[in-house]
């Protein structure tokens, strides 16, 4: 584990994230939280804890777990959240290594816990697996933040921050029935990320459900993992098995580069591509005319960031003054919105590179 030292940066931060974050730009400190508050933590409790105020100099220690960098988007979520520390002079984040090893990460939040540190923002590997270490964590007076894989106890968090996975689908299909207008029979195909997770199986109902309101449905669909090769390699299966596709859906925009690289060598252009997350490489490819990329749907990397500005504020009894409510609200989950060629300068300056 090492300690970040703090400096001045600005924050790049995705559009979806944008109303999520702004509500922290005028935090106030707010005694304790009124009852319509929507929060069972008061800033009363927050005292008896030992967090509000952070450490006895005013600093605030947030120590910060993530899994490990395998693709774009990742990376960028690590350095998001090390951003948001660097903007504040009272803040010392302290990062643990990156690990898809649940008992890794276990181990490093067990030391943040030992370390006593205020406040703990986790990206668990495995929501679940890291459940039993955030509820102890809880129970010692540390508050957690729960970002994007969620526990499997409410309990375990006192703030949860989320992309919203069922509306990427939602999004998703929604834009591909609109495109699909005055097409018979449309012919739609799907390339998930990995399906034993449940932010896939969620982006797969929210797509079908979306579907489901224009009398489409999902004809072909293949599963990969995330990469650049699984990309490429369940696309290619997709596309040697079905001759035909009016429109494509697919959930990840790092698995995309092998996605694109498929269709590229089999010659394919009789379709729409819709990406997934919004990264900076789809973007620039919604601007080429002689690509199918037509649109991404974001799934914010900015939600560690976030993480981190509502810990900063947990800890100091801070409120966000958009809200009329006292104090940090229980959970946020982020927008996801369409990206297409009529608004794209308005997010790739904000996207991830994959």
């Amino acid at each position: 584990m090492q300690v970040h030292s703090t400096w001045r940066r600005p924050l790049l931060m995705g559009a979806a994230a944008l109303a999520a974050v702004g509500l922290l730009a005028g935090c106030t400190s707010d005694g304790s939280e009124g009852e319509d508050g929507g929060d069972d933590t008061t800033a009363e409790q927050s005292t008896e804890n030992g967090t509000e105020g952070g450490s006895g100099d005013g600093t605030v220690v947030i120590g910060w777990s993530g899994p490990a960098i395998s693709h774009g988007w990742l990376g960028s979520i690590g350095q998001a959240a090390e951003d948001a520390a660097g903007e504040f002079d009272d803040v010392d984040l302290r990062s643990a290594e990156g690990t898809d090893d649940a008992n890794a990460q276990i181990a490093a939040v067990e030391q943040f816990i030992n370390d006593e540190v205020d406040v703990i923002v986790m990206l668990p590997s495995d929501g679940a697996a890291l459940t039993p270490v955030a509820l102890e964590a809880m129970e010692a007076g540390i508050p957690v933040v729960n970002v994007d894989r969620e526990f499997s106890d409410p309990d375990a968090a006192r703030v949860t921050v989320l992309g919203d996975n069922y509306g990427m689908g939602v999004s998703a299909g929604e834009h591909i029935c609109e495109q699909m207008e005055g097409i018979d029979d449309a012919v739609i195909g799907e390339i998930a990320g990995i399906d034993s997770l449940p932010l896939t199986q969620d982006r797969s109902q929210g797509f079908e459900d979306a579907l489901a309101e224009c009398d489409l449905d999902v004809d072909a669909r293949v599963a990969t993992d995330f990469t650049v090769a699984g990309g490429e390699e369940q696309t290619a299966s997709l596309l040697t098995a079905n001759d035909h596709f009016d429109a494509i859906w697919n959930h990840d925009d790092d698995q995309g580069i092998g996605v694109l690289a498929a269709i590229n060598n089999a010659g394919r252009d009789e379709f729409i591509l819709v990406g997934g997350a919004g990264s900076k490489n789809m973007m620039e490819e919604i601007s080429n005319p002689d690509s199918v990329v037509e649109a991404t749907i974001i799934y914010p990397y900015t939600q560690a960031a976030d993480g981190i500005k509502l810990a900063r504020s947990l800890v100091k009894g801070e409120s966000l003054t958009e809200l009329q409510s006292a104090g940090v609200p229980r959970r946020i989950v982020l927008d996801a919105p369409v990206v297409t060629e009529e608004n794209v300068d308005q997010y790739i300056d904000q996207a991830f590179e994959s």
